[in-house]
């Protein structure tokens, strides 16, 4: 799958150290689901063994990749749910590809494959309410805000609200 400047491809044993980078920074935790470190040992074992298929594994997870073959993060569809054709969205990009139009491009190359090759219907994403950046990328894709899911992430600082965000991607 490629765009402009943007390619997304499977995960490779190459990619180890990379997701090892972005599984264990701390300072995602609070706006993901997951909030302990992961070892090379467990990430290894996840590159191995997934099927890198969504009605396989329910999800897919595919490396966003610059022209120049960096790594500039990581694109999720999770929660595949193959009886409504909806899937959760999630994305990370590293710190030195942000502001760049990265994930935007990235997000719009996934909304192509998810609907032309999964006949995914629709993506939503559960974001911070604080989080500006990804609420403002959501919706320049055209995600709309369709519920506030009260106290919903909890972080050190206590608990958060986190926004509902849906889109229709195939007719």
């Amino acid at each position: 799958m490629k765009q402009e400047r943007v390619k997304l491809r499977a995960l490779e044993p190459e990619d180890l150290d990379d997701l090892y980078q972005i599984e264990n920074d701390s300072r995602l935790w609070d706006v993901g689901l997951t909030n302990v470190p992961y070892s090379r040992f467990a990430l290894h074992e996840y590159i191995a063994n997934t099927a890198n298929d969504i009605y396989a594994d329910k999800q897919l997870r595919l490396i966003i990749e610059t022209e120049d073959k960096k790594v500039a993060g990581i694109v999720d569809l999770c929660n595949y749910d193959p009886r409504h054709n909806r899937a959760e969205v999630g994305i990370v990009v590293k710190t030195p590809f942000r502001n760049h139009g990265y994930a935007h491009e990235a997000l719009e190359e996934l909304h192509r494959y998810a609907a032309a090759v999964l006949g995914i219907y629709q993506l939503y994403a559960i974001v911070s309410a604080v989080n500006e950046h990804s609420l403002r990328l959501f919706k320049s894709l055209g995600y709309q805000q369709t519920a506030t899911l009260n106290q919903w992430l909890r972080s050190d600082t206590g608990y958060s609200d986190a926004i509902l965000l849906q889109k229709k991607i195939k007719k």
